[in-house]
């Protein structure tokens, strides 16, 4: 009763205004996906400092970083994230498909064959938002199907990823990580720049843009869900 009531006391100008905020969202990730097709780092670059405040010098994470941040996290954080990736990696080993031939009559054969993409785009919210159980459940499903390089884009706080997220991707076994979020991290991935690769899949979730990047691309590339 709750629910119809408030629903029902939305007024006319407030679904007007949604609408306006959409159209709005709509309008901007456009304009910023057609930005870095045709700037490509140079874009991304920019949208970092305007957006995450963060004046990077290179996009792409470090080993050392990747070191510093596991010698800041919590070793029992480490050990829970270590004994998820078993969980997980059980569990999905088991959905996995296999390919196969039936030539059991002359003259006939079926069969289907299992092929793995070849490079997976995982982006992962940071913030107040930063999940390390995302990267897991993204990432780990993604190497069990054969996934030939898994890319992680997560947005910089401060110029860094949260380390928790970057511990989760160690374990993980990501393969490359950017400092990059918002709709410029979903475009990188979907057309490629001169840093970070164009990859065949775009999963994870994020923000109104982030969602709004995802569903302008996918054509381009393959996503999970709006």
């Amino acid at each position: 009763m709750i629910k119809i009531y408030e629903y029902n006391s939305i007024t006319k100008d407030e679904i007007f205004s949604r609408e306006e905020e959409k159209a709005n969202v709509e309008k901007i990730v456009e304009e910023i996906i057609d930005d870095v097709k045709k700037n490509g780092d140079e874009a991304l670059f920019r949208y970092c400092e305007k957006f995450d405040g963060a004046k990077l010098s290179s996009l792409e994470v470090t080993k050392e970083e990747i070191s510093d941040a596991l010698k800041k996290v919590d070793p029992k954080l480490l050990d829970i994230l270590k004994e998820a990736k078993e969980n997980i990696e059980h569990f999905h080993t088991c959905q996995k498909r296999n390919s196969f031939i039936i030539n059991d009559k002359e003259g006939i054969v079926m069969g289907q064959k299992i092929l793995p993409i070849e490079k997976a785009g995982l982006y992962v919210p940071g913030g107040t938002a930063a999940y390390p159980s995302s990267v897991l459940m993204n990432a780990i499903p993604a190497r069990i199907a054969g996934v030939s390089e898994i890319v992680m884009v997560s947005p910089p706080t401060g110029g860094s990823i949260n380390p928790n997220i970057l511990a989760a991707a160690y374990v993980a076994g990501v393969d490359r990580i950017f400092k990059l979020g918002g709709a410029q991290a979903v475009a990188a991935l979907a057309y490629g720049t001169e840093s970070v690769p164009k990859v065949d899949k775009i999963v994870g979730p994020g923000n109104a843009f982030v969602a709004e990047a995802k569903k302008q691309v996918f054509g381009k590339v393959s996503i999970d869900m709006i």
